[in-house]
């Protein structure tokens, strides 16, 4: 049952609106109800309506004091804040710039200083990539990635709108730039590492005037590779350029290997022909030497030492044959001296040779064979005495 409703034992109290007539009159008027808050507020803060004495003055005092007291506490805790190693805080003093914060605990003003926080020693990275047209008139996929790092946090934050998105224009640009004058043969083989550090330089060239507050520390060319559309046709020419520089390779390592032995040879030849120089040039002095000793000799006895020259030459020339015939000019008789036989005997053990009274004795019968005087033959019989006397 309602309360204000009727039967309800009389408990007319429990009306909010405190009507003393019957359910047909309305709540009270609004005003008054906001005129007894109005009045209870004002004894708070010292006013003297409500009743309130000179003590509830006081007391309302303190308690504002007291407010206030925490209010500024609150306000000042929660300026603390905390700037990490690898950062430093930039503080905007009514949203404009003040100061750098360097690491460690920090105070700012609340609702005052704002504090932005910049990571300066991490390293980023940024990527660019898609269909570009190369300068030989052919369409290639190329990606590319850039690291870099903050080195000014002002400059980072305020000389450009969006640091990070102005340096990915710029990769692009740089990137784009640098494959538009460059063969495609050249981006998927052997002129990477040419376009990765023509990019970086046109890269470093677009920013600098930006001042944004970064630099770069590493440029990657990670991808480049032709449309899918035509992929096999360039497999096989990147397998045929792979192949040329596999035999240039080979060829090299060839070269390396037989150079050496080469240049051994033509040493050895070298060597062995300045031998052979020597020699032939000592022999010859030898030559010289003994002709000029044998001159003098020649001039005293030329007969004589023609024979002797002659028997020597014959030495020579038989030395090396095993059979030896000799014409008597004159008669019918051929001497045959078994040479084969006595150098048979020499290898069992003992060599008989002719003694000198028969070698003379053959020379003097030659001698009157021939009709040669009785000088000549004397002078030949003391030659061959003196030959085969001193053992020659």
């Amino acid at each position: 049952m309602a309360w204000n409703e009727p039967g309800n034992n009389g408990n007319k109290n429990n009306d909010p609106w405190k009507n003393k007539g019957g359910r047909d009159q309305g709540p009270p008027d609004l005003d008054e109800v906001f005129r007894k808050y109005s009045d209870k507020l004002g004894g708070m803060f010292g006013g003297n309506g409500g009743g309130n004495n000179k003590g509830g003055s006081n007391l309302s005092g303190m308690a504002i004091g007291f407010v206030l007291v925490i209010a500024l506490v609150v306000w000042a805790l929660s300026g603390i804040y905390t700037i990490k190693e690898a950062e430093r805080g930039i503080i905007l003093r009514f949203g404009q710039f003040h100061s750098i914060a360097d690491p460690g605990l920090r105070w700012k003003m609340t609702f005052i200083d704002r504090v932005i926080p910049v990571e300066i020693e991490a390293v980023r990275s940024l990527s660019a990539s898609g269909f570009m047209l190369t300068e030989d008139e052919n369409v290639v996929s190329v990606e590319f990635v850039v690291q870099y790092r903050v080195t000014d946090p002002r400059a980072y934050l305020f000389s450009v709108t969006d640091a990070d998105h102005s340096l990915q224009q710029a990769l692009d640009s740089a990137l784009r730039y640098v494959v538009g004058h460059s063969s495609m043969d050249d981006i998927l083989t052997k002129g990477r590492e040419e376009i990765r550090q023509k990019t970086w330089d046109e890269l470093t060239k677009i920013i600098e005037p930006y001042n944004l507050g970064l630099i770069l520390t590493d440029v990657n060319f990670k991808d480049a590779r032709p449309p899918g559309e035509v992929k096999d046709a360039f497999d096989d020419a990147i397998a045929a350029q792979e192949d040329e520089v596999r035999f240039v390779r080979e060829a090299e390592a060839y070269e390396r290997e037989i150079e050496p032995q080469a240049r051994g040879q033509v040493t050895r030849m070298t060597q062995e022909a300045e031998g052979y120089k020597e020699r032939v040039t000592l022999e010859a002095e030898g030559e010289v030497a003994r002709f000029n000793k044998l001159l003098p000799e020649y001039q005293m006895a030329k007969d004589v030492t023609r024979q002797r020259l002659y028997i020597e030459a014959m030495e020579d020339v038989l030395g090396s044959t095993s059979k030896v015939l000799v014409d008597v000019k004159g008669g019918n008789n051929m001497m045959y001296l078994p040479l084969d036989k006595i150098m048979q005997n020499s290898q069992g053990g003992t060599v008989t040779l002719p003694k000198v009274s028969d070698l003379q004795n053959l020379r003097q019968k030659m001698g009157n064979s021939r009709g040669n005087n009785s000088q000549v033959n004397s002078s030949s019989d003391r030659f061959a005495t003196d030959r085969f006397g001193n053992g020659r």
